[in-house]
This record gives C-alpha cells, sequence and structure tokens, in this order.
C-alpha cells in the first residue's frame, strides 16, 4: 500500500488531538452509558441510515423490552418488528434477532469477541463488526461507514469514489493505521461524532475542528469538494391505490406483506398497483387477487414516500364491503382498536386516521 498520504501526518499528535477533544466534547448517548456489547451492537444496527435523534427513542424502548440478548432471541418476530415499527429498513431488525438467536444457541449469549465469528452472524458486515469489536472490546479495528470515510477523505485528501468497495478497503487501511492502540473505543466514536458534528457534509466547522491542523484538505482549501460520490441512480416511481375497507361491523381489512423484500413481514391495507391497472378495472381485480368484493369511493388523501431507491405515491381510498370474513390467508378484518398490535410501515401508518373520519 502506498503510505505517501501518511508522510505528511503526525499521527500520535493526531490521536492525541482527536481524543483530547473527544473526551470533553463527546455526545450524550444512552448507548454509551457502558460498552456494553449488545447495546452498541443494536445502536448501530439502529443507526444504520438513520439520525441519531430519531434512533434515541426507539433505542431506549427496545432496550426496556429486550435488555438482554436472551429476551430478544424469545421474541416473537412481528413483536419485534411493531419495536422497530417507524425506523424503516425492517430487514435490519429481522437479522439482528437471527443473529441473536445464534449468539443465545451458539455462544451462550456472549456476543463473540472474535471477527471471524462475530463476522459470521447475519447483518454484521464489516462496519458493524469494527464498532462493536473496537467500542465494546477495545480491539484497534477500523469502523469505516460513509461518516468515517467523509472525515478521512478530507484529513488525507483521498479522491477515489467511495461508492466503490476497493474505495472503501482503502480508508479500512488508513483508519487501521491511524487508530489509536491503547484507546480504539474513543478513537473510532471520536471519528462519529466529528463527522456528524463538526466535519458535516456540507459547510464543514473547520474553525472548531481539533484536527484542523492535520487536514490536508482543509491546508489546500478543498475541504467542501470531499469526498467523491458519485450520483446515485434515479428511484423508480410508482402509484398504488390503497383501500380502506370497511364491512358493516365496522372492521377494516388488513394485508401481510410477503416474508421477502421491501417491508417483508409488515401489515398493510391492501393497495392496487395503479400503474398496471386502470380504474375501471380496480373492481375486478379486487375479486381475482384477493376474493374482496367492495366497493370504492372517492380519494380521502394521497401521500407520498420515500424509500433508498423507490418513491411510492399513494392515493388513499375508502372502501366498503358486505363480506364478514375473508378467505385470502394474507387477509385478515381487524377492529381500529386491534390494528395497535400489527406492524405497518410508515406511509401506512399515515392512513390509519382517515380510518374514522367520514
Amino acid at each position: 500500500m502506498n503510505d505517501k498520504r501518511l508522510e505528511h501526518i503526525n499521527i500520535s499528535a493526531f490521536q492525541e488531538d482527536l481524543l483530547k477533544w473527544y473526551e470533553e466534547n463527546k455526545r450524550n448517548l444512552p448507548w454509551r452509558e457502558n460498552n456494553n456489547a449488545y447495546r452498541v451492537w443494536v445502536s448501530e444496527i439502529m443507526l444504520q441510515q438513520t439520525k441519531v435523534d430519531t434512533v434515541i427513542p426507539y433505542f431506549n424502548r427496545f432496550m426496556e423490552k429486550y435488555p438482554t440478548v436472551y429476551e430478544l432471541a424469545e421474541a416473537e418476530q412481528q413483536d419485534v418488528l411493531k419495536q422497530w415499527e417507524g425506523l424503516g429498513y425492517y430487514s435490519r431488525a429481522r437479522n439482528l434477532q437471527t443473529a441473536v438467536r445464534e449468539v443465545v444457541e451458539a455462544y451462550d449469549g456472549k456476543i463473540p469477541d472474535d471477527p471471524k465469528q462475530l463476522g459470521s452472524l447475519k447483518g454484521i458486515g464489516p462496519y458493524t463488526k469494527g464498532a462493536i469489536l473496537s467500542i465494546a472490546y477495545n480491539q484497534p479495528i477500523p469502523a469505516v461507514d460513509g461518516n468515517v470515510m467523509r472525515v478521512f477523505s478530507r484529513v488525507l485528501h483521498i479522491k477515489e469514489d467511495i461508492t466503490q468497495s476497493s474505495t472503501k478497503k482503502l480508508f479500512e487501511y488508513y483508519v487501521g493505521e491511524m487508530i489509536s492502540k491503547e484507546d480504539p473505543s474513543s478513537f473510532n466514536q471520536a471519528i462519529m461524532d466529528l463527522g456528524a458534528t463538526i466535519c458535516t457534509p456540507k459547510k464543514p466547522l473547520c474553525m472548531f475542528c481539533p484536527v484542523m491542523e492535520h487536514c490536508q484538505a482543509y491546508v489546500e482549501g478543498v475541504q467542501e469538494s470531499l469526498p467523491v460520490k458519485k450520483k446515485a441512480k434515479k428511484q423508480q416511481k410508482k402509484k398504488y391505490i390503497a383501500l380502506l375497507i370497511q364491512n358493516k361491523e365496522g372492521k377494516y381489512i388488513i394485508e401481510k406483506r410477503p416474508d421477502a423484500g421491501l417491508l417483508a413481514g409488515l401489515w398493510q391495507f391492501p393497495m392496487i398497483p395503479a400503474d398496471e391497472i386502470v380504474e375501471s378495472d380496480w373492481h375486478r381485480w379486487l375479486l381475482e387477487n384477493y376474493e374482496v368484493d367492495a366497493e370504492i369511493k372517492t380519494s380521502c388523501t394521497a401521500i407520498k414516500h420515500v424509500f433508498s431507491h423507490i418513491i411510492w405515491n399513494v392515493d388513499v381510498r375508502r372502501a366498503v364491503t358486505n363480506q364478514e370474513t375473508v378467505s385470502d390467508s394474507r387477509l385478515k378484518f381487524v377492529s381500529i382498536e386491534e390494528l395497535k398490535e400489527y406492524p405497518f410501515p410508515v406511509p401506512h401508518q399515515k392512513m390509519i386516521p382517515f380510518l374514522e373520519e367520514k
């Protein structure tokens, strides 16, 4: 590996400045109350693609319900998804529970401190593995995510495209060279805090940065042009008609989504793919696909929801049916009160207030 980028860095001084700043400025976060590996693990899974402020109440509720790996291993998956409701990326919750069950069965409930064993668990990639091993077990192992790549792309003036896997390997190498061997736990958390509060994506607060004098991008005045990241593919757009189908008893039809794919295992109100089915065929489509005979009313609201790779535009409509039962195994009739027991994705949670409105 070409170490020319490290020639301009006094690594021990960088570590000292960073760790001193972290000790004085570290964020007060609930998962930092102790370095318990389970708490670190849950927090890191929740923090993937989710902001810290959003995660905090979820983390606290999750820990209250599942304080150790044993409670999470024994829980019903639907209950776990209900606890996760609103966080999105639900495969994270399913993978976490699968991995926790393996920890209980194969490792007597102790989260492995061996990199190979830990990395073999479902849903634990290089970043989560590095975070657990460094924060909980104080091993000098990099934990490289977008936040960390942003900081080090500026400190070391790395111009390679961070969307490439080869570039991530490059960052893992450099962080591995620069990490504090005495206190890797604080080092990795300090970089996370630095990226979140000072070395931000736009308009970094360089004058407040504890490692400013070590930053090669700052010296050259190019910090705002880094990291280099190619544009993501354009998101696909999909149109749906969501139906709030009520019977004479005041109950509504809900549908369980497939066990694999987007929003797997969650519940929703039945949806017609409006890109594929014209309005005159909606009634027939319901009969053919769900064996539900319903009269569809006018629109009561419209919901737009943006996923990482897809955008839903949903026209929400009330509907009425004379049926008291449903034959399709995916469907259930439930009361408004019973809805609270089922995990719904965010776009469908937004439909619930319209159930009682007339």
